[in-house]
């Protein structure tokens, strides 16, 4: 089916280049190359499209039309990530049997090398979690098929085929991985369990962190792995593993350095820093503090040189809609919790705070303002292994998007720099 949807969408890429490819964008300005490359249209990233002000959209479908349109596990109500995979790749919402048959594939492939286990655990316990995690999906490319294919030289125009093989497998794989370096770290080397080929994709990897007996954590994980997967092509992480991946490098290794850009503080790892603030609040004004005392708070950490964390967005203008999708979860399963009380509390101060200090274009929350008190509420505490998850569920659009670049023959990403000196002489005789 894929090949026949890909063959399709290079007809519909070459109409639109035909059409439109000696057309600019617009003006590229001298601060667009120093701020970061902030808003420079540069990617080409089909699974989702971001727009400051409606938030993202998965195949031109939102978050709440994904949660209303993907199937759902039985008698639960989240997204399946299984779903949004399929979407993600094909563009189209899948039935429930299709679903089905895909939990099954990926519990069919789940099961690690013998020698990547050996690697987890020979890690000491002090390694970050994100770091055990990139090791073992490095060297899950012992495995690769497309690797393999490459070498024995495949034609470019199947390359799709053995990177559609890749990504099953490190999607598949990823669950076992999570589990083992969480039981090596936090449980003393418990020994993971075993996947459950019955169940779907986010009830194992609960399973294997040893939360699947809290069917509410099993859906958050349902909720936390879709709204988490994709949010086109710019950040870090799906950028780092499009950029790798153009080179030719398997999936594995073009996902590991996904996770090394996740594992940054100003991508994946804003969720800890979000709860370490807010416990800290917490600790200091009290679990029942008035809107007043939060409101000082608030003024005091701005005051005292630092940011506001899990508030604010490189694109988003408005209330990040991955953050509803978690604070609705959040009035449904866990509406008198104190920390989800502060969190509400901030939604409301925060924002007024910061446009009256003038610190922020968007004074807005985005994501990672409510993901680690709905983490924590279930007693997953351990703030250093949040990205982990984050990383499980980035894998998801990450492999569909090198999946479609494999299938369209995107080129290799080689943008144009220059140094200040050049820039300084360029502009040098222009008023």
């Amino acid at each position: 089916m894929f090949a026949a949807r890909s063959a399709s969408f290079k007809h519909a890429v070459k109409a639109v280049r035909s059409e439109h490819g000696q057309k600019a964008f617009g003006p590229v300005i001298v601060d667009q190359l120093y701020g970061g490359m902030r808003g420079l249209p540069a990617l080409i990233w089909d699974g989702s499209v971001l727009d400051a002000e409606e938030g993202i959209r998965f195949r031109d479908r939102t978050i709440p039309e994904i949660q209303e349109a993907l199937p759902s596990a039985p008698g639960g109500t989240e997204p399946l990530p299984e779903g949004l995979f399929w979407l993600l790749l094909t563009g189209e919402i899948p039935t429930n049997e299709q679903v089905t048959q895909l939990s099954k594939l990926f519990a069919q492939h789940s099961a690690l090398p013998e020698f990547v286990e050996k690697l987890i655990d020979t890690c000491p316990t002090t390694l970050h979690p994100m770091s055990q995690f990139s090791l073992a999906v490095t060297a899950l490319n012992h495995d690769s098929a497309f690797a393999k294919a490459y070498h024995e030289g495949i034609h470019k125009r199947d390359y799709w085929d053995p990177t559609f093989d890749d990504a099953i497998n490190l999607i598949a794989k990823l669950p076992a991985i999570a589990g083992r370096i969480y039981n090596n770290v936090y449980r003393n080397r418990k020994a993971t369990p075993a996947i459950d080929a019955s169940k779907d994709y986010a009830w194992n990897l609960s399973h294997l962190l040893g939360f699947s007996d809290n069917e509410a954590f099993n859906e958050l994980m349902r909720l936390y792995i879709t709204i988490h997967s994709d949010h086109e092509g710019g950040n870090v992480s799906a950028h780092t593993g499009k950029l790798v991946g153009s080179a030719l490098s398997d999936p594995f290794l073009a996902f590991a350095a996904s996770l090394n850009g996740l594992a940054g503080p100003l991508h994946g790892l804003a969720n800890q820093e979000v709860l370490v603030w807010v416990t800290k609040m917490q600790e200091s004004i009290g679990a029942d503090a008035s809107d007043d005392a939060v409101r000082e708070y608030v003024w005091s950490t701005l005051k005292g040189g630092k940011v506001v964390p899990g508030y604010g967005h490189a694109v988003l203008r408005k209330t990040d809609p991955r953050y509803v999708a978690q604070r609705e979860f959040a009035l449904k399963h866990m509406p008198n919790d104190k920390l989800f009380k502060l969190v509400s509390q901030l939604y409301t101060i925060v924002p007024k705070v910061l446009l009256e200090a003038g610190k922020a274009k968007n004074p807005w929350p985005n994501v990672d303002a409510h993901s680690g008190v709905l983490l924590t509420y279930y007693g997953l505490t351990e703030m250093n292994y949040y990205t982990v998850l984050f990383g499980v569920s980035r894998a998801f659009g990450v492999a569909a998007q090198l999946i479609w670049d494999r299938a369209l023959g995107a080129p290799l990403e080689r943008p144009k720099s220059y140094s200040t000196a050049a820039i300084a002489k360029m502009f040098a005789n222009r008023s």
